[in-house]
């Protein structure tokens, strides 16, 4: 049924900024093949509408409050520092920002609560900084905008980061970004870097390697949030279980693939939870309920690059028992992310 009565709302893909961080990306030297990504980064700033929305904190708090948004769980503008070619430069950004976000947090009580940035391009850095910012008020987990550098969190040199993350009870958003540079040359054309198709097909593929890799029998507490309903991967659950399983048997030395505990279907329902970021197409919604139920889900706006109210009107005219809603709209939040189920807003 739709939202009849006021219940609490969080929003858990909504994306800042500050004027210091736009300063200090400007002259940063990115890994090669980031190119096409650095200008897109550095074109936010040009628009002052984005700007604004971004990094200025009374504009987004009057969105939240028309919108009927009470909470919003903020992260570091992705691809955040992941792009940067000086890996120690890259960590200390990381860091600066987090103690921004802590600022923001304790600033605004009851409004804010946030995932950190790390840096992957030195993984021990990025597990050390998971521990700092897990130990620090209001944060709930980690933001990774999918590879860095072309390096995915399934590779042997990224399991310090992976097990900081399992160790600190820290809930991973793998956040989209544009294509890896050694599969970006499709993507360059007729706008689908981003957004458009090249986001989901990114990160999608990046959470297939998690599950293929045998990497999730290794961090079976791993927690793992995909924005879009879940980039694709509610649709393809059955196909996946049934050409894995045929291909394991039939060329799986041939092909290198590791033997896994589950089924792939069975690693999503485990390890992974979907939010609605961008995604306000209630035929979509039910059929992701359906697969994964609402224990599952999750609401974002995706701010703010997409529109606080639409969002919230989406939500409210969603067919959904007390209970769900209640899943959706907060309850898997406030689990996830260590959001108290009572705040006081100011």
């Amino acid at each position: 049924m739709a939202r009849t009565e006021k219940r609490r709302v969080i929003a858990v893909e909504e994306h800042f900024a500050t004027e210091q961080y736009w300063r200090e990306i400007e002259d940063l030297a990115v890994a090669p093949g980031e190119e096409i990504e650095q200008e897109f980064v550095l074109n936010f700033p040009k628009n002052p509408r984005m700007r604004l929305r971004l990094s200025d904190i009374p504009t987004r708090l009057s969105e939240m409050d028309t919108a009927g948004v009470d909470l919003s769980v903020l992260s570091l503008n992705p691809p955040g520092v992941q792009l940067y070619a000086d890996a120690a430069r890259a960590t200390e950004l990381a860091r600066g920002m987090n103690d921004t976000l802590a600022d923001i947090i304790r600033r605004h009580p009851g409004r804010f609560a946030g995932l950190g940035a790390v840096a992957p391009q030195d993984p021990e850095a990025a597990a050390a900084e998971v521990s700092r910012v897990m130990g620090t008020p209001g944060f709930g987990g980690i933001l990774i905008g999918s590879h860095t550098h072309g390096h995915y969190l399934d590779e042997p040199e990224m399991e310090p980061l992976l097990a900081a993350l399992e160790r600190e009870d820290a809930t991973l958003y793998l956040h989209p970004r544009s294509p890896s540079p050694q599969m970006l040359a499709p993507f360059r054309d007729y706008g689908m870097v981003a957004a458009l198709w090249g986001f989901q097909a990114e990160v999608g593929t990046h959470a297939i390697r998690l599950i293929l890799s045998g990497t999730l029998d290794r961090h079976p507490n791993l927690r793992i949030v995909l924005g879009h309903l879940g980039e694709g991967l509610p649709f393809w659950l059955w196909r996946l279980d049934n050409i894995h399983e045929k291909t394991y048997r039939w060329a799986g030395d041939l092909l290198g693939m590791a033997e896994l505990e589950l089924k792939p279907s069975e690693y999503v329902l485990r390890n992974f939870t979907f939010t609605t970021s961008g995604m306000c197409d209630p035929d979509v919604f039910a059929y992701t309920l359906g697969k994964v139920g609402a224990e599952r889900l999750m609401f974002a706006v995706d701010y703010p690059y997409e529109d606080s109210h639409v969002a919230t009107a989406f939500l409210d005219a969603l067919d959904l028992t007390d209970e769900q809603r209640a899943l959706v709209s907060h309850a898997n939040a406030e689990r996830l992310f260590r959001v108290p189920r009572t705040a006081t807003r100011e």
